[in-house]
């Protein structure tokens, strides 16, 4: 047992040199870029391309075939210029029509007062 003790400390103290070890020889340094970087081909082209892109511009003539002209519209007739009286007459004077009669059977038939259709008739009990 106490050969065993023995070894587990001969290896605790190994690991804790070697972690000792490994922090001393670690550091963080910064390394300057040696190697010039290429810039990007296509970046240079795009931008060489939009630098040199000059709009065309725009003339008022441009819209003619493209948009109609705006025309005001027509203002609407009053009604106080209309004849009204005319129309009221016309109105009155107009036959009345009742769906599904003829006007030749409604002339035929006698017609019904009001007070003659809410009088009840003897016998309907």
């Amino acid at each position: 047992m106490l050969v065993q003790l023995s070894r587990v400390s001969r290896a605790a103290s190994a690991v804790t040199r070697k972690a000792v070890q490994s922090n001393a020889v670690q550091m963080r340094t910064f390394i300057a870029p040696t190697v010039s970087r290429r810039a990007d081909f296509v970046q240079e082209l795009y931008l060489k391309e939009l630098k040199a892109y000059k709009p065309v511009p725009v003339k008022d003539s441009d819209a003619e075939g493209q948009v109609q002209t705006f025309n005001l519209p027509k203002t609407p007739a009053s009604p106080e210029e209309a004849d009204l009286a005319s129309s009221l007459q016309e109105y009155e004077s107009m036959a009345v029509e009742v769906e599904g009669a003829s006007v030749d059977s409604a002339a035929a038939r006698p017609t019904k007062t009001a007070a003659t259709w809410l009088v009840e008739e003897e016998g309907a009990h």
